[in-house]
């Protein structure tokens, strides 16, 4: 709950490996994108986490290059609680994903691949209707829980592979994979119909 008894914003959950990588580039662009006074949170959590530590630095470099800050960040390790009150779950690969689901069996409707959602509302295709951005979000996900069947289920194919200790041109390719797929999903909250 926030102030005056008012149910706290709906919260984005980002979730990677070791939380220095992909799920923070994810949290920072997205919350840039959307700004404040939105009603949407954003996080992020790894499931083997790297606790303490900040944004990798080859990651640090390229988002401050896009204006993004990430001081301030330090790595968490992925708490179920979080898990079960997010809005949404999304994770950067499919084990991922069964790992939340796995410690917070009750976030299963709401934890998907980052792009596997995005795949999933625009195959849908079904107008959401809702002007305020946290009743979109809730509308989207609950479109994604009914389009699942949609995608095909192959092994790994809404996979964002790991960066971590390889090379820069990796990471530039981790990141230009990831601020697509969240510019989508903000297009999606803004009121799109499709990525």
């Amino acid at each position: 709950m926030t102030g005056a008894g008012s149910p706290a914003p709906p919260l984005v959950l980002f979730v990677c490996t070791g939380n220095i990588c992909r799920s923070p580039a994810a949290e920072l662009l997205l919350r840039a994108a959307l700004g404040t006074g939105t009603g949407i949170e954003t996080a992020s959590a790894g499931v083997a986490a790297l606790v303490g530590e900040p944004v990798a630095a080859p990651m640090a470099r390229l988002l401050r290059d896009e204006g993004i800050q990430t001081e301030g960040f330090v790595a968490r390790q992925l708490d179920p609680a979080l898990a079960r009150s997010a809005a949404l779950v999304l994770t950067m690969t499919t084990d991922q994903r069964a790992t939340v689901v796995s410690r917070a069996p009750a976030a299963v409707r709401r934890t998907f691949t980052l792009r596997e959602f995005v795949g999933l509302v625009g195959l849908a295709g079904t107008p959401v209707e809702a002007r305020d951005p946290g009743d979109r979000l809730t509308a989207l996900v609950r479109t994604a829980t009914r389009a699942r069947g949609l995608l095909a289920p192959a092994a790994h194919m809404h996979d964002i592979e790991d960066p971590y200790r390889r090379t820069e041109e990796v990471y530039a390719r981790v990141l230009a994979q990831i601020r697509h797929e969240v510019a989508d999903l903000v297009g999606l909250l803004d009121g799109a119909h499709a990525p």
